[in-house]
């Protein structure tokens, strides 16, 4: 690790208490709730397919692709990145977040 001068540390130090604390607690309430969300609504797409005759191993791919393709209709209308801003992780570990970020930059190039 380099060594610092002085004139270096005194702004790292002052560049520490000018940056903003993050909301630790809110951002880990909105993951919960906002990751917790497409988890059950994916489980009550699973529960629809186990329902009409389908076993769990058999229903959990129509379930995955109705689930990519929600994530990727709500990246498309612009919906997936303002509930990923307040949702943070939330909104990425779940297979709609592999959606969101296979169709975010096809949509740009």
């Amino acid at each position: 690790m380099p060594v610092l001068t002085k004139e270096q540390q005194d702004y790292k130090q002052f560049a520490k208490t000018k940056r903003p604390k993050p909301p630790l607690l809110k951002n880990m309430i909105m993951a919960f709730l906002v990751g917790g969300t497409i988890c059950t609504i994916g489980q009550a797409i699973m529960s629809f397919f186990i329902s009409r005759g389908l076993t769990p191993s058999q229903a959990g791919g129509p379930t995955s692709i109705i689930m990519v393709f929600l994530g990727s209709f709500l990246t498309g209308l612009g919906v997936y990145d303002k509930i990923g801003k307040h949702a943070g992780a939330g909104s990425i570990v779940p297979i709609t977040g592999f959606a969101n970020s296979i169709v975010s930059p096809a949509m740009e190039f």
